[in-house]
């Protein structure tokens, strides 16, 4: 499962030999602290009464949270023996009971037993390691299991040796295929370990409450959690800065730190290599300082090692995601993103239908932002959404435009208010959105003006990285026929949260659900465009649905609203079109071979310890990928590139030349190029129905 122990950026181990119990004495247990039993009670009864999904704390809750919290703990199944699984079998049903009476033991024994088994695993590979780099033979056919989930926990501690075994055999394989040799490959797994052991040492009580108390949280819904104090004071620390570093919102993924969005208009972003599912392995500080390795990790800590001022440059060491674990540096500069970086801006192009040339305005809004601190002041100034894009209609208008496209593709989201006053600009009077709350009241959001702004043709774009506010938007564009959504299925994050105190820390908690206006909730399902486009984004493993607990779809009664465009007598040719204009368009062609290409190697369940096997693999892997670069780039009349080091020149940027508002450019964006012929196709085709272009008023 997901952690989502999220952060807001701004900013394999081995035992051979018998387990011992040196490394943790029993005397060094955790225990509870006084306040903590009084806690989980508030957060039991909470969760109860304020949670939006009406589920009481008992016997079949209290077998899950068993699962939960052990899965969280030991996600690889690498740690626990299987006779601590039966052990710890005790506690299955009685969670539910101990938690009401202010008792958190399970938790703390289960815990404290992980904490002695990953103890005594860090002490026996660091004691092999401080003899030398074990001599492994990288000839041998055998092979990593890369999925546990499913896997049982070793059945003796043979077993579990071999599991290790393996696991550092990777290790040292993959720092192999890097250039490093064994003796940095020694020092860099040493410094690893001894991190880690001396994260473990420092856990506290809090830090196990939290553990426990977020495997409850997580059965109600992933966006829900249990924030200690150090963790709110993180929590808020984030929010203040939340614009200030590279630009990344980071998750914890097993014992790895994994990229879960990136910021609109951040230095991550902008660099275009950081990308969501990418694990962060080593943090290096400016252009030649020393790479720490931050493998196991706690979350916070990467964080802080990332976070820096403004100006000043820092080096990621990752894993993409679908690769076959090499290592990628990237160099990023930090840099506060400014408000207007993340502003709406437009571009005019022209696109023909075959018959004619249309001139066609892009808007693309990376976030639904609003300066709050100036709006709370009455500033007549004070920047926000609905206000820049009023601006650009106006502009656009003036520049006599046939149609827009509203780009919202990795818009995350943001302020409620803006969504729903953007849907002013665009329709005339009528419901945007409905939210349903916990007690079952249902509120809906209006629009308030009585015309709208602008009436003429209309597309918003979106993919699986359009979220919330973008899905609130995009849905009410489509249910009143206002105009194409094109792109990919959205996020499917219909859901919203409120702080509640409690006497120590907070719970985040959800207390309420979007819906459209035509009753679907917005939630797992997303938005669903009109015209789909080639996904370049993993679904299974990004978005709403990725969450193991994540609320489930479902509807309420739709309200009264306008349909304008008779789009469905329009779409079917439409896509005619498009079908037929990219089935040989080499861009489009390049892009969905590359979407294949990754998700066949997303599948695999095993990865290789053969290190000859390895390397042909990664020949294999860059000679396919510089194959489908040349042959897009052959159909293009571009020249070829030599060989794949050359292909990977060209790829890279210069960071320290990166500042100011990103363009938008068609040459590097096939999926806005083709939408803008859809666009052009639509406003012929609408035309030629009505005999006269196609308004708002007209339908």
């Amino acid at each position: 499962m997901l952690s989502n122990r999220i952060a807001a950026l701004f900013s394999g181990f081995l035992v051979i030999g018998l387990l011992s119990t040196t490394a943790l004495a029993e005397n060094e247990s955790l225990a509870p602290e006084k306040d903590q039993g009084s806690t989980a009670r508030e957060i039991v009864s909470k969760l109860e009464m304020l949670h939006y999904n009406k589920i009481k704390v008992g016997d079949e809750m209290s077998e899950d949270l068993w699962n939960e919290y052990i899965d969280a703990l030991d996600p690889t199944k690498s740690y626990f023996l299987n006779s601590d699984i039966t052990e710890f079998r005790e506690w299955q049903t009685r969670m539910d009971d101990q938690l009401r009476a202010g008792d958190v033991k399970a938790g703390f024994e289960i815990y404290n037993r992980f904490r002695l088994r990953m103890g005594d695993r860090l002490e026996n590979i660091l004691s092999q390691l401080e003899k030398g780099l074990p001599a492994f033979d990288f000839t041998r056919d055998e092979s990593l299991e890369l999925d546990r989930e499913k896997s049982e926990w070793p059945k003796s501690i043979s077993a579990a040796d071999d599991l290790w075994r393996k696991r550092l055999k990777s290790s040292v394989l993959n720092l192999r295929l890097t250039g490093k040799t064994d003796e940095e490959i020694r020092d860099l797994l040493e410094r690893r370990y001894k991190g880690q052991k001396k994260r473990l040492e420092q856990q506290n009580s809090d830090d196990v409450f939290e553990l426990y108390m977020n495997s409850l949280t997580r059965l109600y819904d992933p966006h829900s959690n249990y924030l200690s104090p150090r963790s709110l004071e993180n929590f808020n620390m984030s929010m203040s800065l939340s614009l200030e570093g590279i630009g990344a919102v980071l998750q914890a993924d097993e014992e790895y730190t994994k990229v879960a969005r990136l910021v609109a208009g951040g230095p991550a972003d902008r660099t275009g290599k950081l990308k969501p599912n990418d694990k962060i392995v080593g943090v290096g500080q400016d252009k030649e300082g020393e790479m720490v390795d931050v493998v196991g990790w706690r979350l916070d800590d990467v964080v802080d090692l990332i976070r820096g001022k403004a100006g000043t440059f820092v080096r990621l060491e990752t894993i993409p995601t679908g690769g076959d674990g090499t290592h990628k540096t990237i160099l990023i500069k930090r840099s506060k993103v400014k408000l207007e970086d993340q502003a709406a801006k437009k571009a005019v192009f022209e696109f023909s239908d075959g018959k004619k040339s249309y001139k066609i305005g892009v808007i693309n809004l990376p976030t639904f932002y609003i300066d709050f601190d100036a709006y709370r002041r009455r500033d007549p100034n004070y920047k926000s959404t609905t206000r820049d894009v009023a601006r650009l209609l106006s502009e656009l208008k003036e520049e006599d435009v046939d149609g827009i496209i509203l780009d919202l593709r990795n818009n995350g989201g943001g302020s409620l208010q803006e969504a729903t006053m953007l849907t002013d600009l665009f329709i005339d009077q009528g419901p945007v959105v409905q939210i349903r709350h916990a007690n079952e009241q249902i509120s809906r959001h209006n629009r308030s003006r009585s015309r709208a702004m602008y009436r003429g043709p209309l597309m918003v774009l979106i993919n699986r990285l359009s979220a919330s506010a973008s899905e609130i938007f995009a849905g009410a564009i489509q249910d009143y026929n206002r105009g194409l959504v094109v792109g990919n299925q959205s996020f499917g994050k219909g859901t919203v949260q409120t702080m509640a105190p409690l006497k120590e820390g907070q719970l985040k908690i959800t207390q309420s659900k979007f819906y459209r206006v035509s009753g679907d909730s917005t939630q797992h399902a997303g938005v669903k465009p009109d015209i789909p486009m080639p996904q370049l984004i993993d679904a299974e493993s990004v978005g709403e649905s990725a969450y193991d607990t994540a609320l489930p779809w479902d509807r309420i009664h739709a309200v009264p609203h306008a349909k304008y465009f008779n789009l469905k007598t329009l779409i079917p040719s439409l896509v005619t079109k498009h079908t037929k204009r990219t089935a040989s368009d080499p861009d489009f062609i390049f892009l969905r071979n590359q979407f294949e290409f990754e998700s066949e190697r997303s599948d695999k369940k095993y990865l290789s310890l053969n290190e000859v096997m390895r390397e042909q693999e990664r020949e294999n892997v860059n000679q396919r990928l510089l194959s489908m670069e040349n042959r897009r780039r052959n159909a293009k009349g571009l020249e070829p590139y030599k060989d794949f080091e050359a292909y990977e020149e060209s790829e890279s940027e210069d960071v320290a030349a990166i500042g100011g508002p990103v363009e938008i450019k068609l040459e590097k964006d096939p999926i806005l190029n083709e939408a803008g012929y859809i666009m052009a196709d639509f406003i012929g085709l609408a035309t030629k129905a009505s005999k006269a272009p196609p308004q708002v008023a007209n339908f």
